[in-house]
């Protein structure tokens, strides 16, 4: 009979088990990730945000190397919202208007742009610094001096022209 009762107990405990599964599980979906729609077309299934690119990233750019060994980005999103960290710093984050978003996003579908080599093209610059933006999946990479004008374009419309040079 404790043999029965012992059995008991732990199929008893099976479905606490599984529910305790079930929602720890349920918790670990990716935040990120599109909501499912309802396929009954309800108004609640249909709801979105006013602009689904908003948090998307626009354009990253990175300054890496000198002297003092810098490793900082600056990451503007579609929205014109923009972030720059820095290894020894506190993030900083800002907001383009709406013109300069304009001149941005102008500079970066420039078709010069497009023909701006992906690696840089002059000698290296010792203790220099080293660029990094990419933007649609395409990355370019430029040395301190070695910037053409369609990049220096680009770093003009970036917010503080670009990630900072000091660590």
């Amino acid at each position: 009979m404790k043999s029965r009762v012992r059995r008991g107990r732990v199929w008893g405990a099976v479905p606490a088990v599984a529910a305790a599964l079930v929602v720890a599980v349920g918790g670990c979906a990716d935040a990120d990730a599109p909501p499912v729609p309802d396929p009954s077309g309800s108004a609640a299934s249909t709801e979105a945000t006013a602009d689904p690119r908003s948090g998307a990233v626009l354009v990253e750019v990175g300054v890496s190397g000198g002297f003092a060994g810098v490793d900082n980005r600056l990451v503007v999103r579609e929205d014109g919202s923009w972030t720059v960290r820095s290894r020894n710093g506190e993030p900083r984050t800002g907001r383009m208007t709406a013109a300069d978003l304009a001149e941005l996003r102008a500079a970066l579908d420039d078709p010069a742009y497009a023909r701006v080599p992906e690696q840089p093209t002059g000698p290296p610059v010792a203790d220099g610094f080293r660029y990094a933006v990419t933007y649609h999946d395409r990355t370019v990479v430029a040395g301190d001096g070695d910037r053409p004008a369609a990049l220096q374009r680009v770093f003009d419309a970036l917010p503080d022209g670009g990630p900072p040079t000091s660590p």
